[in-house]
């Protein structure tokens, strides 16, 4: 009896613990470990060491700064917002349709179709946007033998960027959206048809509201891989949308300034914290455990 009662109190306690070694290790140290490294100096050729050179950060992004970070990481707000905005006025319609309008032997088609694209590579899918967008490719060309835009271009633009973000995330908005509305009793649909009548007051009243943790868990998911992906930007951009992610991986791969890099990557971590918290304290789900 004891030992059946001790196993059903330590559950939860075990479960817990998993669940924060995980953090601790793939989350907390990394990135203690990379404020650390942001902290050092030194070179490749002759090692780094631990100087506490918090002046570094002034060096990055304040006034007087050689390159323009500060502008690289306002650009990558901007664009990951945008195109997560993007994202969810195109994913909400695809997420209600197929929880309220189709039936239920025709739902796991159509989520299927939507996960279908993680079938391909991540790169390669970006590759044939740009394919798509490009001066000789079918939707210029078609522009063309219509007579509209002989001289218009897409690629290089933050339209490219943006667009390319929104398509390659579009998934993780229509996903926990979908699972938000599916969970939602229909007898509160028919109760409010009741007190409001109008189909429209009934989504506004009921259905998004009801909907907004899906809303909360696609933006977390939208936003930040928008913000810090360096493959849009290289494969569709040019040198007026260079993103904070690009200045990160050039730093590391190609000037090895590990430093520099791991301040680049503090700070944007840093950055996207205090918005996303923001956020969350004044739009945020009251069913926070409803995320996915």
């Amino acid at each position: 009896m004891i030992t059946k009662r001790w196993a059903r109190i330590s559950v939860p306690y075990f479960l817990a613990l998993v669940g924060s070694a995980w953090m601790i290790v793939l989350f907390l140290i990394p990135l203690i470990s990379g404020l650390l490294v942001s902290l050092m100096t030194g070179n490749v050729e002759e090692g780094y060491n631990l100087t506490w050179n918090f002046g570094i950060y002034g060096e990055l992004f304040g006034p007087g700064a050689d390159v323009p970070y500060a502008l690289f990481l306002g650009r990558a707000l901007l664009y990951g917002a945008t195109a997560t905005v993007i994202t969810i006025i195109v994913g909400y319609p695809m997420a209600y349709f197929i929880a309220f309008r189709v039936s239920q032997r025709w739902k796991t088609a159509l989520l299927a179709l939507v996960m279908v694209s993680f079938l391909v590579s991540f790169i390669i899918r970006t590759d044939m946007w740009a394919f798509l967008l490009g001066g000789q490719g079918p939707m210029l060309s078609f522009l063309r033998h219509l007579g509209v835009g002989s001289d218009f271009h897409i690629l290089g633009t933050p339209a490219a960027v943006i667009g390319g973000l929104a398509y390659n995330n579009l998934p993780f908005m229509v996903l926990p959206i979908y699972v938000a509305l599916e969970r939602i009793d229909p007898r509160l649909f028919e109760a409010a048809s009741d007190l409001y009548g109008n189909p429209r007051t009934v989504f506004i009243k009921t259905t998004l509201p009801l909907s907004r943790s899906g809303i909360f868990s696609g933006i977390l998911l939208v936003f930040i891989a928008c913000v810090g992906d360096p493959v849009n930007a290289q494969l569709l951009g040019g040198k007026t949308t260079y993103l904070i992610g690009q200045a990160i991986q050039d730093t590391y791969l190609s000037q090895q300034s590990y430093n520099v890099a791991a301040a680049l990557s503090t700070v944007l971590m840093i950055a996207l914290g205090i918005i996303l918290f923001a956020y969350a304290r004044i739009f945020g789900t009251e069913n926070i455990e409803d995320l996915v």
